[in-house]
């Protein structure tokens, strides 16, 4: 597997701004080893001019890193009733990905009426050879497990796959363990990691369509209370099943100076490396 450093490590809570320079935060992951970044709209995305994108291409490279995925569009991470639309006019994100080089793109489907269009955008990113990922996540069509898959099969495209998310499957009630992985092997392109634990009394909340409202706290991906994602057993089931792509850190830290965010992507990669040991 691959370590990957998603850039929402030091998002704004607005989601759609850095705390930090990117280029701070780009040689920042390639001095501690990590392979790539994980993009999101935050640093460019469908909004952005190719000067723009090429700036940060060259930030990239000249760090010596690739890109695990792309999320063009800032109301996917959000989540929001307009997330699906970029499927609808996806030659503005098959750009984007094509002046990142890279070879996933994050997409959202919340409705039955979203899976033709991710159908024909599946289409458009053959030629070029992208392929369209969805994260499990509370309150779209990837939120269970079974419905997950149906979704897969109705889609049938070979460029078009879903990324692990034990967190999010956890928050819906779901297993994540190694029966899991077997179950969507043929459609798994990407590992996202994040840590919690849900509680009654959780600071944040999250609501999804199958448990309502759900309470939760974050929690260190190092803690070791026994509350939260067992992470031991993560790693098993992705060696189990042989994955070999990208492992990306993805937790909202909200870091807002580049020592902090070194400290913590340093720690990361320590306890990465400490699950394989």
């Amino acid at each position: 597997m691959k370590l990957s450093l998603s850039v929402r490590i030091a998002e704004a809570a607005c989601k759609t701004r850095l705390n930090i320079p990117f280029a701070e935060l780009a040689q920042m992951a390639a001095d501690l080893g990590y392979a790539a970044l994980c993009m999101r709209a935050s640093v460019v995305g469908v909004q952005s001019s190719d000067a723009e994108l090429q700036q940060v291409k060259s930030i990239v490279d000249a760090a010596g890193l690739g890109i695990s995925m792309i999320t063009a569009d800032m109301n996917i991470p959000q989540n929001n009733d307009q997330s699906p639309q970029a499927l609808q006019d996806f030659e503005p994100t098959l750009h984007v990905a094509e002046m990142l080089g890279s070879p996933l793109v994050r997409v959202c489907l919340k409705q039955e009426s979203d899976i033709p269009h991710a159908q024909r955008a599946c289409d458009l990113a053959a030629e070029r050879g992208v392929q369209l990922v969805h994260q499990f996540h509370p309150a779209c069509l990837f939120e269970e497990l079974e419905r997950s898959i149906e979704v897969l099969k109705q889609i049938d495209r070979p460029n078009f796959g879903v990324i692990y998310e034990p967190a999010s499957l956890l928050m819906c009630g779901q297993p994540y363990g190694e029966s899991v992985m077997r179950q969507i092997l043929p459609w798994l392109k990407n590992v996202y990691v994040q840590n919690l634990v849900i509680t009654e009394d959780g600071p944040d909340h999250l609501e999804t369509w199958c448990l309502g409202d759900r309470p939760f706290q974050l929690l260190p991906y190092w803690d070791e209370s026994g509350r939260g994602i067992n992470f031991r057993e993560v790693l098993a089931g992705l060696n189990a099943v042989d994955y070999d792509g990208c492992f990306t850190i993805h937790q909202a830290e909200g870091i807002v100076t580049a020592d902090d965010a070194r400290n913590y992507a340093a720690r990361c990669k320590e306890w990465v490396e400490s699950l394989n040991s």
